[in-house]
């Protein structure tokens, strides 16, 4: 019995000898963690947490730990593996684990691991905001709509999640979307202009009482604040509530544009279902413009104006046409017939003055009559005095130039066409010194923008 004992104790003591520095190391893995995790190191909690969890294989959370340090550390492959291992997960253990896989697209996977999450763990905000996020990237609106109205239940001061909540609730429910707009319009002022255009969006298709008719002025309101997934989505029920709908036919194509997804098998369809609507013929004009065909563009609009010759829109839409045509004349006429038809709207004004000004056509004698009507209409906008600026310099009146791009500045210093000008103007005089620092300042506030990429242009042409 003694010798049987012995032998155990010599086992264990041996034992002991190989157990107790690796325990040891366990536990000094385990400090260094939890420092590197409070510092903010990552990427090395989450190897020490690991080698740890090898070690001291009962402290089964290890895993956890460590899958979750590798997803604060962005290594969301890693952070998979890890919380894999894991035989329990915790609210917060299931969302990294879901959103490492969102993060590597991979939406299925994302899906079912956020769900399943839910189900084990009960509901959390975050893993609600995790699951609409992935139903948009699959495109399921019904469904990232029903996540979103349950993270909203727990997180009600979200601005962007009340806005899309209302959006994806525009098609369907009027006063759920207004009201949803309207907070995320309380809360964040950045959404109230579109708040403001889908208010009256939604206030218009409630009158229609034809559904195809509804769901277009729904898309058309949702394409006006760059909403074109949704607004092709409102097109398609559109065509599908009324085969025979040419605008709505029409309108499916413009948003499938704007999504890069072709768009003109539907804008060709509409033409053949109703010739002689002009909004369809604009449309059409539109579709052939972007794809650089300027005398089938021309032609639509030509149409256009024919079906509706007291549409200033459809006259504006003829001048591009006939300048992108090289056909100046009519160009000019056709802005000119634009201005007539809306004699108390600014735009109109402004786009035949920019047309004058661009093209170095007419300037003295029409431009800078139209200029002087925008600043009559619009005298507080800062851009109608750098427009004027622009035509009196583009018909030699250096002086006029000057002062009314000086008074745009007053208004708005941070202008940057008016800075622009104002370098092209001492470019003339020759006063370089000067033409440098305006131009200077055009491309600083302007940096990616038409007046910083022109202005950056001349500096390296001027002053290399």
């Amino acid at each position: 019995m003694r010798p049987l004992l012995s032998r155990i104790l010599i086992l264990l003591a041996l034992c002991g000898l190989i157990f107790l520095p690796a325990l040891g190391s366990a536990c000094a893995d385990l400090r260094h963690a939890d420092s590197d995790a409070a510092n903010g190191d990552f990427a090395d909690a989450a190897r020490d947490y690991e080698h740890a969890a090898r070690l001291l294989f009962w402290r089964t959370e290890l895993w956890e730990r460590a899958g979750r340090a590798a997803f604060a550390a962005k290594n969301y492959n890693d952070a998979i593996r890890l919380l894999r291992r894991s035989p329990s997960l915790s609210p917060g253990g299931w969302t990294d684990l879901g959103e490492s896989h969102l993060q590597l697209d991979q939406i299925e996977e994302a899906l079912r691991v956020l769900e399943q999450g839910l189900e084990k763990t009960g509901a959390n905000a975050r893993a609600y905001r995790l699951l609409a996020l992935a139903q948009y990237a699959q495109g399921d609106l019904a469904r990232e709509s029903a996540a979103l109205e349950n993270y909203l239940a727990f997180q009600a001061d979200d601005a962007p999640a009340h806005y899309r909540f209302g959006l994806l609730s525009a098609l369907e429910d009027r006063e759920r979307a207004l009201a949803e707009l309207s907070l995320a319009a309380e809360q964040n002022e950045d959404y109230a202009p579109a708040y403001q255009t889908l208010r009256t969006t939604l206030n218009l298709a409630s009158l229609e009482k034809d559904e195809s008719k509804r769901l277009m002025v729904i898309g058309r309101g949702l394409g006006l604040v760059q909403e074109w997934g949704l607004a092709r989505e409102a097109f398609q029920r559109a065509v599908e509530a009324d085969g025979e709908n040419a605008e709505a036919w029409a309108w499916l194509g413009e948003a499938k544009q704007h999504l890069g997804q072709g768009g003109g098998e539907e804008v060709e369809y509409a033409v053949a279902l109703n010739p002689f609507s002009a909004n369809v013929r604009a449309l059409s004009g539109l579709y052939w413009k972007r794809n650089e065909q300027p005398r089938r563009a021309l032609a639509e609009f030509q149409w256009a104006v024919i079906l509706e010759p007291e549409n200033p829109f459809w006259q504006a839409a003829l001048g591009e046409a006939y300048a992108q045509s090289s056909d100046l004349p009519s160009a000019l006429d056709a802005y000119q017939r634009a201005a007539s038809l809306a004699p108390t709207d600014a735009s109109f004004w402004r786009l035949l003055a920019v047309f004058c000004a661009q093209y170095t056509f007419q300037t003295a004698e029409v431009g800078v009559a139209a200029a002087h009507q925008v600043v009559l209409l619009a005298p507080d906008d800062a851009a109608s005095y750098d427009l004027l600026g622009w035509l009196y310099l583009s018909s030699g009146l250096h002086a006029e130039a000057e002062a009314a791009l000086q008074h745009a500045l007053a208004l708005d210093a941070n202008l940057a066409a008016a800075h622009l000008h104002l370098g092209m103007l001492y470019l003339q005089r020759g006063d370089y010194p000067a033409a440098r620092a305006q131009l200077l300042l055009a491309r600083d506030l302007d940096s990616d923008g038409a007046s910083g990429l022109l202005a950056r242009e001349m500096l390296e042409q001027y002053f290399p």
